[in-house]
């Protein structure tokens, strides 16, 4: 019996989050870039692609759309509650990416805990034992009937 996982629909999500530039307005509008020419400048996109991209992602349900002006169409982005729920794994690929991939530290972001005020390391941990959890701990696990691990 095979223990891969059936994963069509994680492939879907990395194929989104890997379109040129999806992953990167979502990320600058975690971190407050929320209006249209901001979020252009900040990223040197054209103005029609980020349009396009914008409303991709307003369609897929990971931003919302706020108007800020009562007397123009402009409007700020904000990520809904499952684009947030993404925020983790984001995360985690993110410092993957900064300890195996970066040459530069000081280009790295930083996150405060909104709860205790400190600047964190996030880490993924067990929801059974509370141990922090290593690629190399981890095996997949097919299950036959629910419940049975």
């Amino acid at each position: 019996m095979s223990t891969r996982p059936h994963t069509p629909l994680a492939q879907e999500l990395f194929a989104l989050l890997g379109e040129r530039w999806n992953y990167a307005i979502l990320r600058e509008v975690f971190f407050g870039v929320e209006r249209f020419g901001a979020l252009q400048r900040s990223l040197g996109i054209a103005p029609n692609t980020l349009t396009s991209r914008l409303a991709g992602l307003v369609d897929l349900g990971l931003l919302e759309r706020h108007r800020y002006r009562p007397d123009k169409d402009w409007y700020d982005y904000r990520l809904t509650a499952s684009a947030r729920e993404l925020v983790p794994g984001w995360i985690t690929l993110s410092q993957w990416a900064a300890n195996h991939l970066s040459t530069d530290p000081a280009s790295r972001r930083h996150l405060r805990h909104t709860g205790c005020g400190e600047l964190i390391e996030p880490q993924l941990t067990c929801g059974h034992c509370g141990a922090v959890l290593q690629g190399r701990e981890l095996e997949p696990v097919e299950l036959v009937s629910e419940g049975e691990s």
